[in-house]
């Protein structure tokens, strides 16, 4: 310390030293030691530092001074409130002093104070905002002295920002100073006033809040010009930032702003259209009844421009006679210019304003199609560039509202065919903008056209309509991007962006399209390949990947000359690309890229390859290229040409670098890897031989592992393959890889694709006939956890004995014979179990039953019917729970495949109501499952539909839940084999007095709807009606069962719905509700335990709206569902984790509502990442929170991702909370998830 303070006092004895450079030196020494917090302060150093910087302010060296200042921002969170008020009192002193220089050096120390105030320092801003507010007040009212009036408001204008809650004190003291600002000459001070005013009104108090209201609306009546622009801008600021507060002066303020917009003042004008602005997107609901009086006006004065006559000559040609002329003798339109002609701003402002109504009335799309799409695309017209750019804006707004509504919405043709039919005029008010000088404009024009051929394909050329000149607009599109693509014409910025457009216009049109195009856009590739600029060469080399297959779309197409020359010279261009070796690395793998999309096009007509071929094995080898050169190989390895191609400068050695690659950490490589190991033993096994399998297979066991199923399977797979071309007979196969096979077949998440990898990968074992591992070998390892269970290990999980019967069913179907034999002998397993001395009888009989069933669906078991039939009833009543249930499987399986003589047997079980009933339901289950799909069997099934279905509605009145579950799924794909007959009888039980009964009904019905088309779907949107009326039934089970009907059918069939939603929203916002009648007490010993019995009712309501998200969105009244969004914020901890992935998705697909709801929405998600637990709380309530916290800040990076969000004031105060020392790491978990997230296994193209 004493070290420290011997440091302090020499630097503070420079810092008065009359040499400038001393004072420099040792004040800069100070700032990094107080920045770097490496000194701690005592009172009386406090005191010295202090004086010393606040005497330097005054330094007559102006380096000096600004040092002294910035030591004043880390400074004032180190030392006490009196020497924080010390300072606060020179500054505002010196801020009133004659010294202009100190006057402004003091303002600037005053803003780095209030900058720098951490937001929960209570005592210190509110000892700053006293101090400031005593001794700055009057200064508002200093109109000798402009420049401290403008330093002074903007220093109220921080505070008010930064600490509105401590400020309220002195509010009415402010507003007194403030108001009469407005009336000032001076434009500036008036805007900073505003702005003060703007910021007191979103935490004052009601009455202020009407109090300054009121005062603009009277001076609104007042004549002047000039002052009327200023209360109009007042109000629009106001608006925005207290939103809907400003609800009762709506009506009053929109009746001046509609007078007012017809004055002959262009200011005014635009004042008033930022009113319309502001209110439609803060007051969305409330501005409903004017939005067409606005939009209207918008209409008329978008294209307000008194002081211009526009040549339409060219707009009026009907024929559109395309002009490719690429000259630029034309003069650009902007070049008119008018220094005293401000209609401009009237244009923008309107622009703006049906931008924002664009964004916020997803319902009225199509009346903005029919009115406001074809009055902006005569503006592109536009002779001024900024408003031009916001006139593009606003149609690629409503381009990005079509895009949301045709993914998710049945109108989907509605509104392409709309769209489709104004693509003319859209190319043609293009055509010139793509040939001007200005860049900005040239940028708009493809950002429109790249939104324009993302949501509608071929809408620039058409292979159906290719011989009308007249619908082929690439004639226009083309030589506007050549001409940007020109050095002469354009920046490296414009060249990239004309080449992205190029990109996605090559991406989203049919090949044969582009014929006549190819010579001339490959020029200019070229070009852009050869470009200085790294950036312009890498997507220049996108472009070529992209239009490589383009000209050759198939292997099968002939290569002519022309042909031949576009190849010989991007080979070339690609190659140079490809061997350079001081190239940005970006470029280096888009000339992989390119040179393999070469290779996979052209690689059966092209010459010799040997260089290319080596120079992929270098960058094989490269840790920075390694990884973009596998997804090459793979691509090349896939192509099947007519005759394979010649790889030995890659194969074999790749191999031996491929195999290190199987034990790196990154999983991208690793994947990758395998695919290209699998294509190539498929296709190019010639390449392989004994000793390389050996060394690649003795990476594959620590890859077969549950805690990667992806790559698990991809292993598998890959093996599988090895062994199939008969060169991978090496023993470490029965030795290393075998035994993690039988690993992972334990595994309770084994299932889907990897376990359709490991039956492939046993049945290849059998198939190639392996020394010592044949068909009996492999039975008994796969059955020694049953046979012989391990004590140390964990019991078998369910899905385990699933695995290993399915994987004994798929070696024993290779041989009918063999299959036979194993069922009897699996028959006698089940029957007499104990006959086996170390494994467990229930154990055994379960995987044998389900081994059966396996073999049974596949294999006809009418030899050994009998005994199957004894061993199943006999299993019925086994006290093992999941031997009954296995055995009821077993008994639907086998009976597919003799449905006349078991079906009467299961039919009489279950008529008998005796207590097995449950085991037959769902054996009949089964069954029907089973039958679904196969013509044949139904057709077996249908003399005795009409049984089956008797018992089914005599069962469904079931006590218990899961046989309700059975019959009603039984019931609903029954329905779908008859559904004219059965669908009707199925919708009258719905008035059934039984609860149970309609519980079952609602359920069956939610299994007759289907992703994919039906010819149930017609007859059952006539009575979706009547099923979701049941969401006011009196029984909360029933109204729960039909929540998730309505919720499978607006995810699987919208189609039946979407006519119905106006009636049903109101029912399921019902139920987002919190009732208390719902919630009860239970007491438990000497606690009290509260039970909500409507949780699984509210989350089920949750997940209709987060379904609704996907495919009815333009079925929704947003500013209603967010209400509710918000409502579930503040629920149950179940309830908020759906919200957050609902704000999630709507920060995706609907962003500009969330805006508006910003304010509320981010306070909820702040009191959620500030909640603080008991002290008496467990661990895994310290886990549940953490959680939350997790997927509140998830949510939030989402909202402060959409764009504006990062200049709302709560949004930037709760990232900065989030930046702090507690929420840190958890902000920084989030982040780093949603980095891993982004990671997918890559799609193979070919």
């Amino acid at each position: 310390m004493s070290g420290q303070s011997y440091q302090v006092g020499n630097l503070i004895q420079k810092m008065s030293s009359n040499d400038k450079d001393f004072r420099f030196m040792a004040t800069n020494d100070l700032l990094v030691e107080l920045q770097h917090d490496s000194i701690k302060l005592d009172d009386d150093t406090e005191k010295k530092i202090v004086k010393t910087l606040l005497s330097l302010l005054k330094d007559n060296n102006a380096e000096v001074q600004n040092l002294a200042v910035k030591c004043l921002g880390p400074l004032i969170t180190k030392v006490k409130e009196a020497q924080v008020d010390n300072i606060v009192e020179t500054l505002c002193s010196n801020m009133l002093a004659d010294d202009d220089i100190l006057k402004e050096t003091s303002s600037i120390g005053l803003k780095t104070v209030i900058s720098v105030i951490p937001i929960d320092a209570n005592n210190l801003i509110s000892a700053v905002c006293k101090n400031i507010t005593g001794r700055l007040i009057n200064a508002i009212s200093q109109q000798q002295n402009v420049s401290i009036q403008l330093d002074t408001l903007e220093i109220f204008s921080d505070l008010l920002f930064r600490f509105g809650s401590v400020m309220s004190l002195y509010y009415n003291n402010i507003k007194e100073a403030l108001m009469p600002q407005l009336n000032n000459s001076r434009s500036a001070v008036c805007k900073r006033a505003i702005t003060c005013i703007a910021y007191i009104t979103i935490s004052c108090s009601d009455q202020l809040y009407d109090e300054i209201l009121n005062h603009l609306l009277s001076e609104l009546q007042k004549t002047e010009i000039n002052n009327t622009k200023i209360y109009v801008n007042c109000i629009t600021v106001v608006c925005k930032h207290s939103g809907s507060r400003m609800d009762p002066y709506l009506k009053s303020i929109l009746e001046f702003a509609f007078e007012f917009v017809n004055s002959n003042d262009d200011d005014l004008k635009e004042a008033c259209f930022q009113i319309f602005d502001i209110f439609v997107r803060r007051c969305p609901k409330e501005v409903s009844q004017y939005i067409q009086q606005i939009v209207n006006l918008c209409l008329k004065y978008i294209s307000y421009d008194p002081n211009y006559n526009y040549d339409d000559d060219e707009n009026d040609d009907e024929d559109m006679e395309m002009d490719n002329d690429l000259d630029d003798d034309n003069q650009s339109e902007e070049d008119f210019s008018d220094d005293d002609d401000m209609s401009w701003k009237v244009r923008r402002s309107s622009a703006k304003a049906l931008e924002a109504i664009i964004l916020t009335r997803l319902d009225l799309l199509e009346d903005f199609y029919k009115v406001i799409s074809p009055v902006i695309i005569g503006q592109f017209k536009e002779r001024e560039e900024n408003v031009k750019v916001d006139i593009f804006s606003t149609y690629i707004a409503l381009l990005r509202q079509t895009r949301a509504i045709i993914g998710n919405s049945e109108n989907s043709d509605k509104f392409v065919s709309i769209l489709r039919n104004q693509v003319p005029q859209i190319v043609r008010s293009l055509d010139r903008q793509l040939k001007e000088k200005s860049i900005k404009t040239r940028l708009s024009c493809f950002a429109l056209l790249s939104e324009l051929v993302n949501i509608l394909p071929n809408a620039l050329a058409d292979p159906s309509t290719q011989a009308d000149q007249k619908k082929n607009f690439l004639n226009n599109i083309i030589p506007g991007i050549l001409y940007s693509l020109n050095s002469n014409n354009s920046t490296s910025s414009m060249k990239i962006e004309a080449l992205a457009f190029l990109n996605v216009l090559l991406k989203t049109h049919k090949p044969e399209v582009f014929q006549n195009y190819f010579n001339a856009l490959i020029t200019e590739i070229k070009k852009a390949v050869s470009d200085q600029f790294y950036k312009i060469t890498s997507e220049a080399l996108l472009v070529m990947t992209q239009i490589i297959p383009i000209i050759r779309p198939s292997i099968q197409t002939p290569c002519d000359s022309t042909m031949k020359s576009f190849i010989d010279s991007m080979y070339t261009i690609t190659l140079q690309k490809l061997v350079a070796s001081e190239v940005d690395q970006e470029v280096k793998e888009r000339a992989i890229t390119c040179m393999a999309q070469l290779i996979c096009t052209f690689g059966d007509v092209m010459g010799n390859l040997q260089e290319a071929f080596t120079l992929f094995l270098e960058r094989l080898k490269n840790e920075v290229t390694r990884l973009t050169c596998v997804k090459a190989c793979i691509k090349i390895v896939s192509v099947k040409f007519p005759q394979p191609l010649d790889l030995s400068p890659l194969f074999p050695k790749a191999f031996e670098v491929l195999a290190p690659f199987l034990r790196q950490n990154k999983r991208s490589l690793k994947f990758n890897t395998l695919l290209l190991i699998d294509a190539a033993c498929k296709n190019y096994n010639n390449y392989t031989n004994t000793e390389l399998n050996e060394t690649i297979l003795n990476q594959m066991p620590v890859l077969i592992s549950e805690s990667d199923l992806y790559i698990s399977q991809l292993a598998l797979t890959t093996i599988t393959s090895m062994i199939l071309s008969h060169k991978s007979f090496n023993a470490i196969i029965p030795q290393s890889i075998l035994p993690e096979a039988l690993v992972l077949i334990r595994s309770p998440l084994l299932q889907g694709n990897t376990l359709n990898a490991m039956l492939d990968f046993f049945r290849s074992i059998v198939q190639s006939g392996f020394p010592g591992l044949d068909y009996n070998e492999l039975i008994v390892r796969l059955t020694q956890p049953i046979m012989q269970p391990n004590q140390n290990l964990q019991p078998l999980s369910k899905q385990a004995y699933y695995s290993i019967s399915k994987c004994i069913a798929a070696i024993s179907l290779l041989n009918e014979k063999t299959a036979l034999t194993t069922v009897s002998n699996l028959i006698q397993q089940v029957q007499k179990p104990s006959i086996l001395p170390n494994s467990h009888p229930d154990s055994v009989q379960l995987y044998s039953l389900l081994t059966i069933a396996e073999i049974g669906k596949k294999l006809d078991l009418e030899s050994v019917q009998e005994q199957i039939q004894e061993a199943i009833l006999e299993s019925f009543n086994s006290n093992n729970k999941d031997v009954k249930s296995a055995a009821s499987i077993c008994l639907g399986s086998v009976s597919v495949g003799n449905l006349e003589r078991y079906l009467p047997f299961v039919l009489y079980g279950i008529s008998q109501k005796q207590r097995r009933q449950y085991l037959l339901l769902n054996a009949l289950k089964e069954i029907i499952n089973c039958s679904a799909n196969d013509t044949n069997l139904i057709q077996h099934l249908q003399p005795h539909i009409k049984s089956i279905w008797d018992l089914l509605i005599e069962h469904a009145n079931s006590v218990e839940e899961g046989t309700r579950y059975v019959v009603a799924e039984c019931l609903g794909k029954v329905t779908l084999i008859n559904y004219e007959i059965f669908l009707p009888e199925l919708i009258k039980n719905l008035s059934s007095e039984s609860s149970y009964v309609r519980d079952t009904v609602i359920t069956a019905v939610r299994f007759t709807i289907s992703d994919a088309p039906h010819d149930i779907d017609l007859l059952l949107k006539n009575y979706m009606n009547e099923v979701l009326k049941t969401l006011e039934d009196v029984d909360i089970n029933v109204r729960r069962v039909a929540l998730n009907t309505f919720n499978s059918t607006i995810h699987n069939k919208p189609t039946l719905v979407r006519d119905s939603l106006e009636t049903i929203l109101p029912l399921l916002y019902k139920e987002t509700k919190v009732k208390a009648e719902l919630v009860r007490e239970v007491e438990m010993g000497p606690f009290k335990h509260t039970v909500d019995d409507g949780l699984d009712l509210r989350k089920a309501a949750y997940e209709c709206m987060y379904t609704l998200l996907e495919s009815c969105l333009d079925r929704i009244e947003m500013f209603e569902f967010l209400n509710h969004v918000e409502g579930g914020l503040k629920d149950n901890y179940d309830i908020k984790m759906l919200n957050y992935l609902i704000v999630i998705r709507l920060a995706d697909l609907f962003p500009s509502a969330l805006l508006q709801r910003l304010d509320s929405i981010v306070q909820i998600l702040k009191e959620t990442c500030q909640a603080k637990l008991k002290a008496n709380a467990v661990k895994q309530e310290h886990e549940k929170q953490d959680e939350l916290r997790r997927s509140a800040i998830r949510a939030f990076i989402s909202i402060y991702k959409v764009p504006d969000a990062d200049k709302n004031a709560f949004a930037n105060d709760l990232m900065a909370m989030l930046k702090r020392d507690d929420l840190k790491p958890l902000l920084e978990s989030v982040q780093n998830s949603n980095k891993a997230n982004n990671e997918i296994p890559m799609e193979i193209e070919i």
